[in-house]
């Protein structure tokens, strides 16, 4: 990316230690969750802000997940009653 600049920080053994972990464990680079959370910094977002976006955010998908179920659900039962409506008509427009 353009515009970046070199900067040195001296981070404590086990500041790198747990960088090194959540970087390995997201498929990113160290260098990477450096640049997130100074970004993070920046713009004013706490860590407290952050953990109840992360709760919110799992919380929604469930939410999403369970309304994606109940519509799933509810469109058979609907291709069900259509199926039986449409066997109705036919029977109804046989007899006349």
């Amino acid at each position: 990316m353009a515009g970046r600049q070199l900067t040195q920080v001296y981070l404590d053994a086990e500041q790198k230690t747990a960088l090194q972990k959540i970087a390995k464990a997201k498929g990113s680079k160290v260098a990477e969750e450096i640049r997130s959370a100074v970004d993070n910094y920046l713009t004013g977002i706490t860590p407290e802000e952050l953990d109840l976006l992360d709760v919110a955010s799992r919380e929604t998908a469930k939410e999403f997940d369970a309304m994606s179920k109940t519509l799933d659900t509810t469109n058979k039962k609907l291709d069900s009653i259509f199926r039986e409506l449409e066997k109705v008509r036919a029977k109804r427009d046989k007899a006349a």
